[in-house]
């Protein structure tokens, strides 16, 4: 039998100014592996037909035929009807980036039709680019938008997820059902249309669905009903984040009345197993980590023999079929570093598959996606970037990682100034003390301009606790490290840990007020501690000290667990107070207002200094130690030698201006051969010079070699680029 011909789909909804990278990976590996595949973004796709002058029309008629049960509001944009049917195209098309020229016009008030979104907001800074002023207002009104259809006709819809809740209750199958049961509404219809034009145009034998979110399993379970209605002979498979997670103990026979199979984990090994399987090649029963119904009955295969494959294996993600110049920006804050998740395409790669740290109580930390530790070789990582800049024409990347190794971003950084590619580039890390000053500075000259990474909470004691591996101190000094280098942080954060306390809470908010008034955090969210049923806290609660409330595992979905902590729980009014504080943070604002006044009810004084943070970056050690096992590395220009006498004068040319060093000539030669050696080229065929290989060559003994490396001379040069790494 000839291979089928795959279409993998992203249903509503992920985001909005890319595609989840799912389908690019899978797409990508599949066609490696010489099989006809296809992709759709159905999200992307259903969200441009509701927001075009035609969709807005029907959901107008559709509104007004509730006749007097509307929201007030819904009454007062009925009002205005033809400026929100005037102004959709244009707006949207500005989003897109399709008209920038529209920003004076978009940006004047009264232009777009203001509803709820734009009330209560702060007034613009001066200072504001009008484009920012542009993308918020068009996006608030396209929020006022969104509110409307959710309050009237699709209760389900919201801008980044859809029917999430249906999903965040589902250890039963039965609310899925019973959504299911009731006819499509007018989004739905939308989704719909958009995938008959992609059925009809690739005519697929296997149609598979990712959900990475809650959001996205109503959307992929009402698409795999309609195709079992209409095209009950293309087989269904469904997988990706939700799946891994939440549905590792499936049991109920019901799901498989909407699709054939689910999978977990890595797609790529199930996926060709599938595909197989349906060449007649390889038998159910010999299937990789996949669920399937036979005879009412929910069966599990997973043929051991077929190993997962190695990261030089999996090909190169492809954007083939996503029209990425039809996503849309929405701009809901211009924090440069939160607006990194909403604005513009970054081509998607992973620099190591798993994490190689794997001991916090809170993750999944036995499931593949984190268990499963390994590194993609350098040089395929930047072959893989190289494909994608040519496929989609754009050099911005995210590192998908769990958390990238520095080691490996590291080797990345090296290979990029070998080869003079200019990308620019951001992912995910942990707060190690590997990430030097000097390693963020190369992080930098290669195409750095952010990270994201977990502090959670701001708190030893609690960090310890759930086996973070990192300090409070040992992080500020990292992000000291990052900020110095111009590189922006995100910072994740939990509260409500096991056995936390308001005043440990309180005392976490006052060590990240400190940090983000010091430049050193650019933007965070916190968000409250859950139980999982896949990690150790899940797995062992009692050792964390709490207990299990439920819910009761309905043969479904199990993930987020109902707990009781024996040292009682965290108020609601503690979590409204973070997040408001967080808020005014991302914005620069009440940077100097006592952490307590964030709060609805009186909390305790923060026992954490004022001072905490000065004094730690004040006591850090600014000599270089002579025993490090670091390698130097040269970001500047070719040096030019001026001697004169015994003294030699060293101009160093770098890319924004030239630093000059006035040495003996015999140290002038030996620094002028090192910065040679330590120059990032292509036709590197050795090492870069290690640090204790120099000194043995350092015209002059060990106490000569100490005091230079403390001298103003070195320090210049330090300065003007050269890295010890």
């Amino acid at each position: 039998m000839s291979a089928p011909t795959v279409l993998l789909l992203i249903p509503p909804l992920t985001q909005l100014n890319q595609p989840y990278p799912s389908t690019a990976y899978l797409t990508g590996f599949l066609r490696s592996r010489g099989i006809a595949c296809r992709q759709a973004d159905l999200g992307i796709e259903m969200v441009l037909r509701l927001f075009s002058r035609d969709g807005l029309r029907q959901v107008f008629r559709a509104v007004r035929e509730q006749g007097e049960k509307l929201p007030e509001e819904a009454g007062r944009m009925l009002a205005v009807e033809q400026a929100y049917l005037d102004m959709i195209d244009p707006a949207v098309e500005f989003l897109q980036g399709r008209n920038p020229a529209l920003a004076v016009h978009l940006a004047r008030p009264g232009v777009l039709p203001q509803g709820p979104r734009f009330r209560g907001r702060p007034p613009f800074a001066k200072t504001a680019p009008v484009d920012d002023r542009a993308k918020q207002f068009a996006t608030w009104y396209l929020e006022d938008l969104a509110d409307l259809v959710q309050a009237t006709i699709a209760p389900q819809f919201a801008l980044s997820r859809y029917a999430e809740h249906i999903a965040r209750s589902a250890s039963s199958f039965t609310a899925m059902e019973t959504a299911l049961a009731v006819p499509p509404n007018l989004t739905d219809e939308f989704m719909l249309e958009a995938l008959w034009r992609h059925l009809d145009r690739v005519n697929p034998t296997l149609v598979g669905i990712s959900v990475p979110f809650p959001g996205n399993l109503y959307g992929s379970f009402r698409i795999a009903q309609a195709i079992k209605q209409r095209r009950p002979g293309i087989t269904i498979v469904l997988g990706g984040g939700y799946a891994n997670t939440e549905l590792r103990r499936l049991s109920e026979p019901r799901c498989f009345d909407y699709v054939d199979f689910i999978t977990l984990d890595d797609g790529e090994r199930p996926l060709l197993s599938l595909v197989e399987h349906l060449q007649g090649i390889r038998p159910v029963t010999a299937l990789c980590r996949t669920f399937y119904r036979r005879q009412d009955r929910v069966l599990f295969a997973d043929d051991r023999s077929s190993e997962d494959f190695a990261m030089e294996d999996v090909g190169c993600p492809t954007y083939d079929g996503l029209a990425l110049d039809r996503y849309i920006t929405i701009l809901d804050s211009t924090n440069p570093m939160h607006r990194l998740w909403s604005e513009g395409h970054w081509n998607k790669l992973t620099v190591a598959h798993g994490c190689y740290w794997k001991q916090c109580t809170f993750c999944d930390v036995d499931l593949n996606y984190i268990s499963r530790y390994e590194m993609t070789p350098t040089d395929r990582l930047i072959q893989q970037i190289e494909q994608l800049i040519a496929e989609t024409g754009r050099r911005g990347f995210h590192f998908v990682d769990e958390a990238a190794p520095p080691a490996a971003l590291k080797s990345l950084a090296l290979g990029l100034l070998e080869r003079g590619l200019a990308i620019s580039w951001w992912g995910n890390i942990r707060f190690e003390e590997t990430f030097s000053p000097d390693l963020c500075r190369l992080l930098a000259a290669s195409g750095c301009i952010a990270v994201t990474a977990g502090l959670e909470a701001a708190s030893d004691r609690i960090l310890k606790q759930i086996k973070k591996g990192i300090t409070v101190d040992q992080t500020a000094l990292v992000a000291a490290a990052f900020k110095e280098a111009g590189i922006l942080i995100h910072a994740y954060l939990m509260y409500g840990c096991p056995s936390e306390t308001v005043q440990e809470t309180v005392d976490s908010l006052e060590r990240v007020r400190q940090l983000v008034a010091a430049g050193l955090i650019h933007s965070a969210f916190w968000h409250r501690f859950t139980a999982t049923a896949h990690s150790p806290i899940g797995l062992n609660p009692a050792a964390a000290g709490i207990r299990i409330l439920g819910p009761e595992f309905g043969g479904f979905a199990e993930n987020d667990l109902i707990h009781r902590d024996r040292h009682g729980a965290a108020p609601e009014w503690l979590g409204e107070g973070l997040r408001r504080s967080m808020l005014n943070y991302l914005e620069g604002r009440g940077l100097r207002m006592d952490v307590r006044d964030w709060f609805d009810h009186d909390v305790p004084r923060p026992r954490v200094s004022p001072a905490w943070l000065s004094r730690l970056l004040s006591a850090r050690p600014v000599a270089d130690d002579p025993k490090a096992e670091r390698r130097f590395v040269w970001l500047g220009g070719q040096p030019l030698c001026e001697t004169r006498k015994n003294r030699t004068r060293l101009v160093l040319p770098g890319r924004t201006k030239e630093t000059a060093v006035a040495l003996p000539s015999r140290q002038a030669l030996w620094l002028d051969d090192l910065l040679r050696q330590a120059v990032p080229r292509a036709d590197r065929t050795t090492l870069y010079p290690l640090l204790r290989e120099r000194k043995a060559a350092f015209p002059g003994n060990d106490s000569d070699f100490a005091s230079f490396l403390s001298s103003p001379a070195w320090k210049k040069v330090r300065a003007a680029g050269l890295l010890l790494v």
